[in-house]
């Protein structure tokens, strides 16, 4: 399968939600890396995975380009959702978006890497308001 379609295939599993067709689509050895730099492998990705998708129940990412080079695919675009504190309802006033690239690193067709750059200071003003 083409670099990109892999690559697209796991966006579209992010925007589904779908933890279980994002781990089809990772190596063994999968690694996120944030935009801090902090990095999570299998098996604790899939419970990372989840639990975003609790916080951010309409989490989506759009895809604007991308460029590759052999293996590594650079996606640009934007990402948002609706930030919900523990236990709290999804409210307009929580609603935020960003500009992110990804860096997407394949090999023999799955994600082996899928490192985020982007902006997190408006989901973090939401939850900032949240524990105020």
């Amino acid at each position: 399968m083409k670099n990109s379609k892999v690559a697209l295939r796991f966006v579209k599993r992010i925007n589904a939600h779908d933890v279980e067709g994002l781990v089809a689509l990772m190596t063994t050895g999968h690694v996120f890396v944030d935009s801090l730099g902090n990095k999570v492998s299998r098996p604790s990705i899939e419970t990372g995975w989840k639990q975003y998708f609790e916080m951010v129940p309409d989490y989506w990412i759009r895809i604007d380009r991308t460029l590759s080079d052999k293996g590594t695919l650079i996606l640009l675009g934007r990402a948002g959702g609706t930030f919900v504190p523990n236990g709290g309802e999804m409210r307009p006033d929580n609603k935020w978006e960003t500009s992110a690239a990804w860096i997407a690193e394949i090999r023999r067709g799955k994600i082996s890497e899928w490192r985020i750059y982007c902006d997190n200071e408006p989901i973090r003003e939401k939850m900032r308001k949240s524990n105020s």
